[in-house]
């Protein structure tokens, strides 16, 4: 490899950005390099805060300023000089795109080739009119069914939610949508001159009746005689079926109360007019080797390309346009499948994709476009995906960096940074603790650097977390599990103890956990959904045994833990108030009245006025697009002049908030509430966070952390069950084993704790293990293995076996 002084390497001097200190470091071109360190050491900061930061800031520059605008900027970091540096592709991590609308086909540009083929190749019903390209997408106004706009679905009520209780009469409420008081009366006054009897159990009714109760848009005018204790006079009342009220209520009524209750007898179905495509009839009678494009949406990649490779293997002479558009999409189809992403399909939408499933999606459509003489900069490719798809991730890469491309890569899957030809070590801690460059150099010189935390986990000089095996207290049993590709599924998870339940992505893993076995258990305890997302979801199980084990179920996921910057670590696990509280007991707040709430930047008495207690203010710019800049009058303090002059041990509250939680540890030791956060805080690995950071700045697994130290700080002994969805994700080894302390520490404390999982060291170190597989979509959703790690390694049977042996053997 050609040394540092040519002009194949990107040299980069004076690095600023966040925490790093000044660094300087010389980085190969064509070349994969990998960029480690502890979580918040500075990796993220210097691969994509300054080096893509840098490129795209050069790129925009040369862009006309009029069209400036309309592309997403990122600010100029703070380096003094890079060199060398080609254009840049940034591939984070991310979650699928907010969108309902945004599917797999949409991310892959599958879909505009597909909607082309249907256009000009496909078999039209005899005497039908051609129709463009845009008639095949239901997000276009030629293409989007009449009745649900495009979006497949449409919100309608259901009997099951308007009558709950099907052994009640009508007096009795058995309409449960119908408003209740005067208005309630009203009807059933007007049922009862219909000649309805309003007196019997629900179920005893004529389903005619019924169902005319419930879904009729009649809406007659009934005599109401004189009622004792009700009404003195006569009167014509007019009949609102339970359908008519509830949708009255949700266009028309101004009462958010109303409103919510209203909602309650709402679910999204799939549309009856286009069964759920979002597509209009006349373009789902168009065919394609057999299949309208309804079909070829819902069906796996898989078997997308088994159907298209039969026409791609056409003569061109037959219809050139089916063969040459059949054989682009079978060979952007096939790297797709390289990645592990046959499972997929293209109608697939891209708010239920995770990270790691959306960033492979878009390596594939950057391996299809020639790009070469650019760096494509990823964010820990290898997140989420099991080992068995780890490898073909790495041969992708390998066919990225030989059409002449480099590749900086921030990474902490070791086996990926042994692949790498040159490694860049930030650290040695995080937040303050970190942002040097330890070493850059080819992958076996940093055996050498003891300072370095991913040597010693590299080389095998940190030993393996071990503990004890756990005999399960008892289990509880699911029979005949359905949803989404398990197919009367039987488990059985072991109580008191540590499950890593595994699999290759696409297996099912997450559907059982996250999904049925948190359904399951939350139907038992009577807990409110957390997710509005799950509300709608009907589990699926013949039979369930061994719930009465647990008293309370804790969920603890990646999802954000606010969406705005006022949410932060110390408002979501409430060492906010604690502090809130210091400052209030203080001489000066007392002498001029301030309560605690005085010190919430939310509060108007208490919060800059200018910025609302933002700390930043949005500035418009002529031919640029908006941004964001420090409050002129706090300088992003959040609060007034006269609060930020109470101070506490010579600190103001906005000083508070900047501090780090290592710090804040210090500072605040002789306050019980708030050392109590700051100890788990600290035990999860994120001491290097500021109190005051917003919660946007989070990466999820810092939000999962987040949110499990909230947990330990007031984990009762008791039988809880803990359920987290890949909680290494994300994590340094270090950073591993860490949480993985904590996570032993839940269960010595009596405490079911499951977990899907792909790092190996992890699953190591559970008690039992429950395989899913043999494969991901259609090809999983079986128990394949379950036992202690020692027995599904020792059965050999299933694609986490080989992986788990290997690392076992290794320990």
């Amino acid at each position: 490899m050609d040394t540092p002084g040519n002009d194949s390497f990107v040299r980069v001097r004076g690095a600023t950005e966040h925490n790093l200190r000044d660094v300087d470091v010389d980085l190969p071109r064509d070349a994969m390099v990998a960029f480690t360190g502890v979580s918040g050491s500075g990796k993220s900061s210097l691969a994509f805060g300054t080096l893509y930061a840098e490129a795209q800031r050069r790129y925009f520059e040369s862009v006309a300023p009029y069209a400036r605008r309309l592309l997403q900027q990122v600010g100029a970091p703070h380096v003094q000089e890079i060199t060398g540096l080609p254009p840049a592709v940034a591939l984070q991590q991310r979650r699928g795109a907010p969108s309902s609308r945004s599917t797999v086909g949409t991310l892959t540009t599958l879909s505009n080739l597909l909607r082309i083929l249907y256009s000009r190749a496909g078999t039209y019903p005899a005497g039908a009119g051609h129709l463009a390209a845009e008639a095949f997408s239901p997000n276009t106004a030629s293409g989007a069914c009449l009745r649900c706009h495009g979006l497949g679905v449409v919100h309608d009520v259901a009997e099951d939610l308007l009558v709950p209780d099907r052994d009640l009469s009508i007096r009795d409420g058995a309409i449960a949508a119908w408003p209740g008081a005067w208005q309630g009366a009203n009807l059933r006054s007007i049922v009862t001159g219909l000649g309805i009897d309003v007196d019997v159990p629900w179920r005893a009714l004529r389903k005619k009746d019924r169902d005319w109760l419930l879904f009729t848009d009649e809406q007659p005018s009934v005599l109401i005689k004189p009622e004792r204790d009700r009404i003195d006079h006569g009167y014509y009342g007019k009949f609102w079926s339970a359908r008519s009220h509830v949708m009255h209520v949700l266009s028309d009524s101004k009462s958010e109360r109303m409103r919510e209750r209203a909602l309650r007898f709402v679910r999204s179905v799939p549309c009856p007019v286009c069964h759920g495509s979002g597509l209009r009839p006349e373009a789902l009678a168009v065919t394609v080797a057999g299949a309208s494009i309804a079909e070829v949406n819902a069906m796996s990649l898989t078997d997308l390309v088994a159907l298209l490779r039969p026409v791609a293997a056409l003569p061109e002479s037959t219809n050139e346009v089916a063969v040459r558009i059949c054989t682009d999409l079978v060979a952007r189809i096939e790297v797709l499948l390289d990645l592990g992403l046959g499972y997929l399909g293209l109608g697939r939408s891209s708010t239920t994709l995770s990270p790691g499933e959306a960033q492979r999606l878009r390596i594939a459509t950057q391996l299809r476009s020639g790009l070469f003489g650019v760096v494509y900069v990823l964010d820990e490719p290898s997140a989420g995906l099991h080992p068995a798809d780890a490898a073909p991730l790495l041969d992708v890469l390998d066919r990225l960096k030989a059409s002449g491309n480099s590749l900086f890569v921030v990474e902490h899957d070791l086996d990926v940074v042994r692949r790498a030809d040159w490694v860049v070590d930030i650290g040695p801690g995080a937040g303050e603790g970190g942002g040097r460059v330890l070493y850059s150099g080819p992958v076996a010189g940093l055996e050498a650097v003891d300072e370095s935390v991913t040597s010693a986990y590299l080389f095998g000089r940190e030993p393996a977390f071990e503990h004890p095996l756990r005999e399960p207290a008892g289990w509880l049993h699911l029979r005949g599990v359905s949803r989404h590709n398990l197919q009367d599924v039987s488990v059985d998870v072991p109580l008191g103890v540590l499950t890593a339940v595994t699999g290759v992505s696409g297996s099912g893993k997450s559907t059982l956990v996250t999904q049925v076995l948190a359904e399951v258990v939350r139907g038992y305890l009577g807990q409110a959904v957390d997710d509005p997302d799950d509300a709608d979801l009907e589990v699926d199980v013949a039979d369930v045994a061994g719930l009465e084990a647990f008293d309370r179920l804790v969920r603890v996921d990646q999802r954000p833990i606010g969406r705005t910057p006022r949410s932060n670590l110390a408002t979501y696990t409430g060492l906010f108030d604690a502090v809130r509280k210091v400052f209030a007991a203080t001489d000066e707040a007392r002498a001029r009245g301030y309560a605690a709430g005085r010190f919430s930047f939310n509060v108007p008495e208490g919060r800059c006025e200018t910025c609302q207690g933002e700390g930043f203010v949005a500035v418009e710019l002529l031919f640029l697009p908006g941004t964001y800049s420090e409050c002129p009058a706090c300088h992003g303090a959040r609060y007034n002049d006269e609060t930020l002059s109470v101070t506490y041990r010579g600190r103001s509250i906005a000083d508070v908030l900047a501090l780090s939680v290592d710090d804040a540890a210090v500072f605040l030791a002789d306050v019980p509430a708030a050392a109590r956060s700051l100890g788990t805080l600290r035990d999860v690995g994120l001491g290097y966070l500021r109190l005051g950071q917003p919660a946007t700045e989070l990466s999820g697994g810092e939000a999962q952390r987040i949110k499990l130290a909230t947990e330990l700080q007031r984990a009762r002994r008791g039988h809880a069950l803990y359920l987290l969805d890949e909680p290494t994700a994300g994590l340094h080894p270090a950073d591993i084993a860490l949480l993985l302390r904590q996570l032993h520490r839940l269960v010595d404390a009596g405490n079911t704790v499951v977990l899907v999982e792909h790092d190996l060291d992890t699953i190591a170190t559970a008690d039992w293990v429950v395989d899913l597989g043999p494969g991901g979509g259609d090809g999983g959703g079986q128990v394949v293995a379950t036992g202690t790690p020692a027995d599904v390694a020792a059965a050999g049977v299933g694609a986490t076996a080989p992986y788990l042996a290997g690392r076992l053997a290794s320990r």
